[in-house]
C-alpha cells in the first residue's frame, strides 16, 4: 500500500482544508499520515481515516537554531515512516521537510498558498526566505500554486523551474457543505429595511486589513449608524503583524466593531450576514471569501493577488484599494445603497463563479493525479 505524509503548520489547518483531500487517499488505498503540531483538533483526524503523527514546529519563529532543529525532527520522522511521497503545504514544511525529504530520496509536491508578510515586506528575512525556498524547491516533483501572480513572481525569480508548476484554486470548496443560502430582507414593522452586516472572517492580523476594515466602519457609522460590523478568527496568534487582545478591547468598548471570537462553523456567522469582507494585503487564494461566495454572499476586498481571483468587481462584490480605509468605506457605502435584491444577484453571481472555477474537487482530482504519476 502506498504511503502518502501531509504536512502542514497545525492540525486545524488540516482538519479544515485538507480533509477531502485525506478522504479521496484513502479510499483509493493509499495509507495516510498526518504530520503537523498538536491542538485540540488533531484527534478529529482519525475520523478521516488516517494516521496522525505529531510534530513540534514553530510556525513563526526565525531563530535558525530552532529551524535547524525542525530539520532535523522532519529528517528522523521523514526516515522512520519512509513515505512515497511527501505534501507539504506552508513555510515551514515546505522548506525543512522538502529538505529532509530531498535528502532521503523521497518524492515531493509542494503547495504555495499565500505568501504572507515576508513577501510583502523587502527585508534581509525575505532574502533569506526566498533563497530557502530555491533550494527547498530545486528537486521537487511539483509544485502547486493558488495564484499565477505568485506562480509568476516564483518561476522569474528562479525559486522554480516551470516545468513542475502547476495551478490549483486553492484548497477547494465544498459545494455541499457551503450550499448557496438565501439572505433574508428583513423589513421591520415600520418597513424600513435591516440593517446592513458586514463580516470580517480572518486571523486577527493587521497585514488582513483589519485596521482598515475597523477605520471604515467607523466612518459609515457616522451616516449609517445602524450598520453592524463583526470581526470573526483567532486572535492574538503569533505572528508579527498580530492584533493585540488590548487592541481588540479598546475597538470594542468604543462600539465601533463587535468581535465573535473563533467558530468551529463559520456558515452560521456567514449565513447571518450581508457582506463580507476581506482588506487583505496579500492572499494566496482567500477561502473565507470561496466560503462567503459558495453561500451567496456579495464580498468587498482589495484589489490584489489573491482576492481579485475571487472578487469580480462590479459582478459579485467590490474591489477596493490597498490600505484604504476612505476607499473601503465608500464600497461599504454602495454596499448599503443596494436594494436587497441586488445584493442577492451579486450573491448568486459569486456562487455560480465558485461553482464554476473552486470545486473541491477539481484541487483533490489534481493532487491524485500527482500522487498516482508518482506512485506508478
Amino acid at each position: 500500500m502506498p504511503k502518502v505524509m501531509i504536512v502542514l503548520n497545525t492540525a486545524w489547518n488540516l482538519v479544515n482544508f485538507r480533509s477531502g483531500l485525506i478522504r479521496a487517499l484513502v479510499e483509493r488505498g493509499y495509507e495516510v499520515v498526518a504530520v503537523a503540531p498538536w491542538d485540540e483538533y488533531a484527534p478529529r483526524l482519525a475520523d478521516l481515516g488516517c494516521r496522525y503523527v505529531p510534530l513540534a514546529m514553530d510556525n513563526q519563529g526565525t531563530h535558525p537554531g530552532r529551524d535547524a532543529l525542525l530539520l532535523l525532527r522532519f529528517y528522523r520522522l521523514l526516515r522512520r515512516e519512509r513515505p512515497d511521497v511527501f505534501l507539504g503545504y506552508t513555510v515551514k514544511p515546505n522548506v525543512y521537510g522538502s529538505l529532509a525529504a530531498h535528502a532521503l530520496g523521497i518524492p515531493v509536491v509542494n503547495n504555495i498558498a499565500g505568501l504572507g508578510a515576508v513577501f510583502i515586506r523587502d527585508s534581509w528575512l525575505t532574502r533569506v526566505v526566498r533563497q530557502l525556498y530555491r533550494i527547498a524547491l530545486r528537486r521537487s516533483r511539483k509544485v502547486f500554486f493558488q495564484n499565477g501572480d505568485d506562480r509568476h513572481l516564483f518561476i522569474e525569480g528562479g525559486l522554480v523551474k516551470p516545468s513542475v508548476t502547476d495551478q490549483v484554486p486553492g484548497s477547494g470548496i465544498d459545494l455541499e457543505r457551503f450550499a448557496y443560502t438565501a439572505r433574508s430582507s428583513l423589513v421591520s414593522l415600520q418597513g424600513e429595511r435591516a440593517p446592513v452586516h458586514f463580516l470580517l472572517i480572518a486571523r486577527m492580523l493587521w497585514d488582513k486589513g483589519v485596521g482598515e476594515f475597523v477605520a471604515a466602519a467607523r466612518r459609515v457609522r457616522q451616516r449609517h449608524p445602524e450598520a453592524r460590523f463583526e470581526l470573526l478568527g483567532f486572535l492574538e496568534v503569533r505572528n508579527p503583524a498580530a492584533i493585540s487582545r488590548e487592541q481588540m478591547d479598546a475597538w470594542v468598548a468604543e462600539g465601533v466593531v463587535r468581535y465573535l471570537g473563533v467558530s468551529d462553523d463559520v456558515r452560521l456567522q456567514i449565513a447571518a450576514a450581508d457582506c463580507i469582507v476581506l482588506p487583505s494585503y496579500r492572499e494566496g487564494t482567500p477561502r473565507t471569501l470561496l466560503e462567503a461566495a459558495a453561500m451567496g454572499r456579495p464580498l468587498i476586498a482589495t484589489d490584489v493577488v489573491g482576492c481579485r481571483e475571487v472578487v469580480e468587481d462590479e459582478v459579485n462584490g467590490f474591489l477596493c484599494r490597498l490600505k484604504d480605509a476612505d476607499d473601503l468605506a465608500d464600497k461599504m457605502e454602495r454596499m448599503i445603497a443596494l436594494r436587497p435584491e441586488v445584493r442577492a444577484e451579486m450573491g448568486w453571481r459569486g456562487r455560480e463563479k465558485v461553482e464554476r472555477e473552486f470545486d473541491a474537487n477539481l484541487v483533490v482530482d489534481a493532487y491524485l493525479r500527482a500522487v498516482r504519476d508518482i506512485c506508478a
